[in-house]
């Protein structure tokens, strides 16, 4: 058991029935991959916990963002591969998609890893309140803010839960237009996308980020018209430079039409025969489109709206919570995860977060996450998979590096999946030798990045990269082959 930050309870708490007052060690607002990751670790260091959630366990990952996109990106994969199969000799007719089908297996999938994450919760003992949560101010609870107040949607009396540490986990919406809501139908999030009945023919896509290439990606192999208007000089403006072209070149090979510094007047978005118009600027000239729907993808913004701020001292930045490297708030007890607290908006960044949290909380002293560890996917077609520094960056921060690469096209198993397009980077510091960063686009990169990952951790070299032996024939082999280029040694040069 921890010790408590805050002083004991009041006389008055005690004559409190104990149907509506619970305490606990921690209590995590938040039930996604950070929230309930972090659960399971505190009761594992012997802390009794609750979750608060007012949705679904699993939060924006399982229900409407990680596994239900990449369910329908697998559909979208086995279409473009049956349609390809007539290049192995095997004669297939697929001229159909059965959509209600297909929204099955995602509904299905979600259940399934929803009752699972129920299970565990159980099996570690963690108490789960569906309900949602705001915290409370000093009071006759305790001294210092942080009691949780639950509110539940049936009306019955609220549960006050008395917490010694608060872990705020409560993640991130999508962002709209200011002046231009989300409608669900004509004008739609990517929540929405995920609730659609059918698909539609058309589709903008306003924003060229990682969502919104995902989305580009999986509709146009399900045969969606697909436009994507970007107001920046290119997509996924985050991203390595050459696998900036290589995305672009790629999608639009595929028929997706791409507009870049473009300039989009949302007061001309206009809803007009079951369609969405718009005027758009490009190169100075105006442009008039039209589709079924629009898809609003420029960003995630902070679910900390109504969740009682503004009854503590917590500090603020660019519209999420400020925590140092243990995510403990300016409210020493109160701890904060996730999106919720902006940086990199990742599901298995928010679960390392979670851990460390509640080993601070514990006094276990644990090591910070350093950025450049954290492998970041996309899980379009072709996948990207990114750690570390891009040579844009690598070249601001350093005086000499070196950068080599090599092309799937010279991997004997990239020819058996009939995907050669794409290539592996890596870059180096020439005065360390010290990786600075890979990056992979092309087949299984979202899988691939992972070795990347533990050689930045176990801090190798492209060197000892280029000596290990990785089994042929074999996608792996990229690692090796991309390392004897970076040292200059390569076998194809």
């Amino acid at each position: 058991m921890i010790h408590a930050k805050t002083a004991s309870l009041t006389a008055t708490l005690k004559e409190l029935s104990n149907d509506v007052t619970k305490e606990y060690d921690l209590v995590v607002l938040g039930g996604g991959p950070g929230g309930y990751v972090a659960a399971i670790h505190a009761s594992q260091l012997g802390m009794e916990v609750a979750i608060v959630e007012a949705q679904s366990l699993g939060g924006t990952c399982l229900n409407r963002g990680c596994i239900p996109t990449k369910i329908l990106l697998r559909a979208a994969e086995l279409y473009r591969h049956a349609s390809l199969a007539s290049e192995y000799g095997i004669d297939l007719t697929v001229n159909k998609i059965n959509y209600e089908k297909l929204i099955n297996k995602k509904e299905s999938a979600i259940k399934d890893l929803n009752n699972g994450i129920k299970s565990l919760l159980k099996s570690h003992n963690i108490d789960v309140y569906t309900g949602y949560g705001r915290i409370l101010g000093p009071s006759i609870f305790s001294p210092l803010p942080g009691t949780i107040s639950v509110e539940y949607e049936a009306g019955e009396e609220n549960t006050m839960l008395v917490p010694k540490y608060v872990l705020i986990a409560t993640g991130s919406k999508p962002r709209s237009f200011p002046n231009l809501p989300f409608d669900g139908d004509y004008i739609v999030s990517s929540d929405d996308l995920l609730n659609m009945d059918a698909l539609p023919s058309s589709i903008i896509i306003v924003g060229g980020g990682v969502i919104g290439i995902e989305w580009a990606s999986l509709l146009v192999d399900l045969g969606v018209d697909v436009t994507i208007i970007e107001n920046e000089a290119s997509i996924l403006i985050t991203e390595d430079g050459d696998i900036q072209k290589e995305m672009t070149r790629q999608l639009k090979k595929r028929g997706v039409q791409i507009y870049t510094n473009t300039s989009l007047d949302s007061d001309s978005i206009t809803i007009k025969d079951e369609k969405v118009h718009l005027q758009m600027t490009n190169d100075d000239h105006p442009n008039h489109l039209q589709a079924d729907k629009m898809l609003i993808s420029i960003g995630r913004e902070s679910n900390i709206a109504d969740i009682g701020l503004q009854n503590t001292e917590i500090d603020y930045e660019n519209g999420s919570i400020k925590v140092n490297d243990m995510y403990a708030t300016a409210e020493s007890h109160i701890y904060a995860i996730g999106d919720c607290i902006g940086g990199m908006q990742l599901a298995h960044v928010a679960s390392e977060e979670g851990k460390i949290a509640v080993e601070d909380m514990a006094g276990k002293q644990p090591w910070p996450i350093k950025e450049e560890y954290i492998p970041a996917n996309i899980y379009s077609y072709p996948e990207v998979g990114k750690i570390g520094l891009t040579e844009e960056e690598a070249r601001q921060k350093y005086k000499k590096i070196t950068v080599g690469s090599f092309p799937f096209k010279g991997l004997g198993k990239a020819h058996v999946f009939g995907e050669i397009d794409g290539f592996m980077k890596i870059i180096t510091n020439d005065e360390t030798k010290d990786i600075l960063g890979v990056h992979i686009i092309g087949p299984q990169a979202t899988e691939l990045i992972n070795e990347a990952s533990l050689a930045k951790l176990l801090d190798a070299t492209a060197w000892e990269l280029s000596q290990t032996v990785h089994a042929h024939p074999s996608l792996g082999e990229i690692f090796k082959e991309t390392a004897l280029a970076t040292e200059r040694i390569s076998t194809y040069e």
